[in-house]
C-alpha cells in the first residue's frame, strides 16, 4: 500500500511537470504572436543579399574592419518551436570580407556524413522563418584574441557525426560545448536551448558552459548549474528553469526570459 502511494505521488509530480511545460509552451506561443517578429534594423550597404537577409545585429564587413564573434538563437521549425531554439556562432576575422558561421544541421548528417558546417553566411539571418536573437557579441581586440580558440574548438567538436533532437547531442550541445572550450565567450544560452546541458555520462560533472561556475548533468535529462553568468538552473527532462541571481531575471521552459 505504501509503495503504491509513493508511485502515485511520483506520477502526480510528473503529470504536474508536463502540465507546467504545456502552459509555458502555450504562453510562449501567445506572447510571440502578440509581440510579432523582431524589427529589421536599417542596413547601409549595396550588398543586396545582405540587405535582404540581415536583421542588422551584425556589422557589415564593409562598415567594420575589426574582428567579430557573435552567438545567435532562433526558434526552431515545426512543433518544436513551441519549446526550443536553434543556436549558431558567427565569426569574422579582422579585415575579413565575410562571416563564417558554424552550426549543426541534423538533416544533413546522412547526406554529408557530418552534421557540423562552418561556412560563409550572413550571420544574423532568420532561422526557419523566425527572427534571430543576439546572445553574445564580442568585437575588436577582445574578439580577435578568441577567434583562434573558437575555430580550433569548432574543428575538434567530438560529436560532429552524431545528432539526436532530444536530449542531445544537437545544435545547442555544439554551441554550449564551444562555450566550455572558450571561456572568453562567457556564454549564457537561454533556457529554450534544449540540449545545451547534454553531457556524456563520463563527464556528468564539470564547468558550466560560460566557464564561470559548475554543472552537474545526467545525460542532459536532469541536472543543476550554478554559475555567475547562468545563475541557478534546474534541468528536468531537458527543460530548464533558470533564476539569474545577478541580473534578477527568470527564464521558463518554452518561454525564455521573462524580464
Amino acid at each position: 500500500m505504501l509503495k503504491w502511494k509513493v508511485v502515485r505521488r511520483v506520477l502526480s509530480w510528473i503529470a504536474y511537470f508536463f502540465l507546467f511545460l504545456f502552459v509555458c509552451a502555450l504562453s510562449g506561443a501567445i506572447l510571440r504572436g502578440i509581440n510579432g517578429g523582431a524589427e529589421r534594423s536599417p542596413v547601409k550597404t549595396s550588398d543586396a543579399k545582405w540587405f535582404g537577409e540581415s536583421y542588422g545585429y551584425a556589422p557589415h564587413p564593409d562598415d567594420y574592419e575589426g574582428a567579430v564573434i557573435q552567438v545567435y538563437a532562433g526558434r526552431t521549425r515545426g512543433v518544436k518551436q513551441a519549446l526550443a531554439v536553434h543556436t549558431w556562432i558567427a565569426v569574422k576575422k579582422e579585415g575579413a570580407t565575410e562571416y563564417m558561421v558554424g552550426q549543426i544541421f541534423g538533416w544533413r548528417l546522412r547526406r554529408n556524413g557530418t552534421a557540423l558546417f562552418y561556412e560563409s553566411r550572413v550571420p544574423d539571418r532568420a532561422w526557419a522563418g523566425n527572427s534571430p536573437i543576439l546572445i553574445t557579441d564580442l568585437r575588436g581586440a577582445e574578439a580577435e584574441k578568441a577567434i583562434r580558440k573558437v575555430e580550433a574548438a569548432i574543428r575538434s567538436y567530438p560529436w560532429r557525426d552524431e545528432y539526436t533532437v532530444w536530449p542531445g547531442p544537437n545544435s545547442n550541445t555544439f554551441v554550449a560545448w564551444l562555450g566550455l572550450q572558450v571561456p572568453e565567450l562567457k556564454l549564457d544560452l537561454p533556457s529554450t536551448a534544449v540540449g545545451k546541458d547534454w553531457r556524456p555520462i563520463s563527464e556528468s560533472f564539470g564547468s558550466a558552459p560560460s566557464g564561470t561556475g559548475f554543472q552537474v548533468s545526467l545525460y542532459g535529462l536532469a541536472g543543476v548549474t550554478l554559475a555567475y553568468e547562468e545563475g541557478l538552473e534546474l534541468n528536468i527532462l531537458g527543460m530548464n528553469l533558470e533564476l539569474d541571481l545577478f541580473d534578477l531575471s527568470v527564464e521558463l521552459p518554452g518561454i525564455g526570459r521573462l524580464w
